[in-house]
């Protein structure tokens, strides 16, 4: 077995001891990264919320038996958020409606960036209709920015099956926002 240095090690432990500041530190550290995924993973920032507060108050939990050495601990918290986001997928499947929710507009004013929000819509969309597999791989190589190795570890396939979901997801991603490409009209 591989040792290797994580950078959380001393927080995670310090976390475990119940330190306030470690905890609010923590919070600060992997908030940001466990809301960007779940909401690139859900498409719904209520949802993501939920799995982003859910894996934290995990982490927080495991902090007095995490043994360090085993695995990244940011490794092991994506992982944790990637199930949270998982389970959810599979209870939306489960329950389907014909109404689409609606979503607050996190973009710029309606007077600024009109062009930038349609593409970043139109990326969402493209991104939520891949595959699971290669929207994860996506999402944790370019959105989280994962190592490939990192990412193939998290995902327990080999990084040349990684490197294919990415090549996939990308093409298809292409082929799905050609359209939006300025000039593209008629493609």
């Amino acid at each position: 077995m591989a040792t290797f240095a994580d950078p959380d090690e001393d927080l995670v432990r310090r976390v475990g001891q119940g330190d306030p500041a470690a905890i609010q530190a923590m919070v600060a550290r992997k908030l940001p990264r466990m809301l960007a995924l779940a909401q690139r993973m859900l498409g719904d920032s209520v949802e993501a919320e939920d799995v982003a507060q859910e894996a934290l108050v995990r982490a927080w939990r495991q902090a007095p038996r995490w043994a360090p050495g085993k695995a990244k601990f940011d490794t092991w918290l994506h992982r944790v958020g990637l199930n949270l986001c998982y389970d959810r997928l599979r209870r939306k499947r489960e329950t389907l409606t014909d109404a689409v929710p609606e979503r607050p507009d996190d973009g710029p004013a309606p007077d600024r960036g009109l062009l930038a929000a349609d593409t970043g819509a139109a990326v969402n969309r493209a991104l939520a209709a891949l595959p699971d597999r290669q929207r994860e791989a996506i999402v944790l190589c370019h959105y989280q920015e994962l190592s490939n190795i990192e990412a193939a570890a998290l995902m327990d396939v080999s990084v040349e099956a990684l490197e294919s979901l990415l090549s996939r997801g990308r093409r298809a991603l292409r082929l799905a926002l050609a359209e939006h490409r300025p000039g593209a009209e008629g493609v």
